[in-house]
């Protein structure tokens, strides 16, 4: 498939599955570097800090699923700050090129900051 026709297409992954061909670019959105995890072993394309939620909110979620809709919504209020609108950017650029896969240490992927992220990069404009 032509990377025309996957442009848009955002997956979501733990950074610690191996790589995929279809995945296209591979960009590490967590704060933190993965625990155990050798940096050449990731094969990121990008690491965007600055997209992850801050610290603060990080432990105050605590990946409780009863507050992941008041952390959605804190979350999408941070990525309204300048840093991370730059992130998005970067995130929507990559997008438009061809395939994006937003990479995470966190296990629950169901409850974690990534799918948010992804939404808000689908999203016209910031």
């Amino acid at each position: 498939m032509a990377a025309e026709d996957d442009a848009g297409r955002i997956e979501v992954r733990r950074v610690y599955e191996d790589p995929r061909p279809e995945d296209g670019a591979r960009v590490l959105v967590d704060r933190l570097w993965p625990r155990g995890l050798a940096k050449d072993a990731a094969r990121l394309d990008a690491w965007l800090k600055d997209a992850a939620p801050s610290a603060e909110l990080r432990r105050w979620y605590g990946h409780v699923p009863e507050r992941y809709e008041e952390f959605a919504a804190r979350y999408r209020a941070e990525l309204d700050g300048p840093a991370a609108r730059d992130a998005v950017d970067e995130l929507r650029r990559l997008a438009h090129g061809g395939p994006l896969t937003l990479l995470t240490a966190t296990r629950d992927l169901s409850h974690a900051h990534t799918g948010v992220l992804a939404e808000v990069v689908r999203e016209p404009g910031h």
